[in-house]
């Protein structure tokens, strides 16, 4: 009688809570043919005949660009790096802007040291999106959790702005 009704009425479950925080921004600059100095990341592939300093037509299905963005703790690109994030983003869909990402953070700051590494389904047009953080190194080593990425800012096709909200759930 008392397992019925026990499992009858939910105890409040525990919310999980993060044993670490951050949030960072990475600021990309994509390669278009006219500003290699400022550049941070490059088209490497694309679709048969497209060129590789203008992402494809159709929501840049095909596209494969990577790259080498400064990290800053505050959304000003000409704010003091803390470290640099590292990677590649796949234009994977035909019919909506989404993208598949894998890449790391490298932090080197008095901070922090080490790497926090993500991948994960990116669906753009979506204010607040999840992707998962699938382990690191030094300060950051074995963690795992979810980052919540939004675009923070963009011009056109050439600069965004990414905001991390990164929540770790298994510390070591």
């Amino acid at each position: 009688m008392f397992l019925a009704l026990s499992s009858a009425f939910p105890r409040n479950k525990n919310k999980y809570k993060p044993c670490k925080h951050l949030v960072l921004f990475f600021h990309d600059i994509i390669y278009n043919g006219k500003n290699a100095a400022n550049a941070t990341s490059a088209i490497v592939a694309a679709p048969q005949g497209a060129n590789l300093t203008i992402l494809a037509p159709q929501f840049h299905f095909g596209n494969i660009a990577v790259f080498d963005d400064p990290i800053t703790l505050d959304n000003n690109l000409h704010s003091k790096p803390v470290g640099r994030a590292q990677g590649m983003y796949i234009y994977d869909t035909k019919n909506t802007f989404t993208a598949w990402l894998g890449f790391s953070f490298a932090l080197n700051s008095t901070d922090y040291q080490g790497s926090i590494n993500f991948i994960g389904y990116d669906p753009i047009l979506i204010k607040t999106r999840d992707i998962s953080v699938v382990g690191g190194t030094g300060d950051f080593f074995m963690h795992r959790g979810i980052a919540t990425i939004n675009t923070d800012a963009y011009e056109g096709e050439v600069y965004f702005r990414l905001k991390v909200d990164i929540k770790f759930y298994e510390c070591w």
